[in-house]
């Protein structure tokens, strides 16, 4: 019966000693409350385990980075919704844990960060149109984090990166961006059918020029012989016409065998008709008949 009363009086003690003491883990800061003599103190503890009595506490805050995620709604610049996702990264400043305690206490994320998170958001995307905040979420991200960084200057508190991700537009309006590239990828593609139908003209020109070079090259260069041989020709019977003479003709005439002549007065202006094949068809026996004085 001895022996349990001292192993209860023990398990008291123990029970007693970690009642008066607290332990402060890594990424934390401690605050001493003295209720009774001097209240909070200024110097913040560190990790370690501090004795305390028991009417005495000591007050843990977390220093380490922290995200928190919000679900905003904004409105863009032309008055259409968007709905980001935006997250923060923050954490209390571990030397001014004093003062956030004074000032704002352990809850400074509802009470401060997340109005100025969701004003800053709201006034940033206000500032673009729809359709181009996804595009622009790195650019409106850090606009937003500036922001929120200005406003929470002397709240002990740092930030340490906001970034915006799963951008829902209004459905209405993805449709009709939907419908708009369509168009576009639609003219794109008449724009390009253009391009070949006009190189295709342009071909079908050149090749149409080139044929009709070569038919204009063709006919001037048989022009050109015609005319030469016209050239050759009239200039063949001009030599011809200068050498028949009333007395070679007078001649060739009466030299043939086979021709026919009639002798008429010199002063009878008639023609002289000779038709040798007739009168061979006539009288083949015959090769001439001739009249004289």
């Amino acid at each position: 019966m001895q022996c349990v009363s001292k192993a209860i009086l023990l398990v008291l003690m123990m029970l007693s000693l970690q009642a008066c003491g607290t332990s402060v883990q890594p990424g934390e800061r401690g605050l001493r409350w003295y209720p009774l003599t001097q209240g909070l103190t200024t110097q913040p503890l560190k990790s370690g385990f501090y004795w305390r009595a028991p009417w005495n506490q000591v007050y843990l805050y977390d220093v380490k980075w922290r995200s928190y995620t919000e679900t905003v709604d904004a409105l863009s610049s032309d008055d259409l919704l968007v709905i980001l996702h935006a997250a923060i990264i923050m954490r209390p400043i571990p030397d001014e844990v004093y003062f956030l305690a004074q000032e704002i206490g352990p809850d400074f994320y509802i009470r401060v960060v997340k109005p100025e998170l969701l004003a800053a958001v709201r006034s940033v995307v206000s500032n673009y149109p729809m359709v181009t905040v996804p595009e622009n979420s790195a650019e409106i991200a850090s606009k937003i984090q500036a922001v929120v960084v200005e406003k929470l200057k002397g709240r002990h508190l740092e930030v340490s990166s906001i970034a915006l991700a799963d951008i829902d537009l209004a459905k209405v309006v993805l449709d009709a961006v939907e419908r708009k590239q369509a168009k576009e990828q639609e003219k794109e593609q008449k724009e390009f059918e253009l391009i070949i139908a006009s190189k295709d003209a342009e071909i079908m020109r050149r090749r149409a020029s080139g044929e009709g070079d070569s038919v204009r090259i063709r006919s001037e260069g048989e022009a050109e012989g015609m005319k030469i041989r016209a050239a050759g020709q009239a200039k063949a019977q001009e030599t011809i016409a200068k050498t028949l003479t009333a007395e070679y003709l007078r001649f060739k005439l009466y030299d043939s065998a086979a021709s026919k002549f009639v002798l008429l007065p010199d002063k009878m202006n008639v023609p002289v008709i000779l038709n040798p094949e007739a009168d061979h068809a006539r009288a083949p026996s015959h090769e001439g008949v001739g009249l004289g004085r």
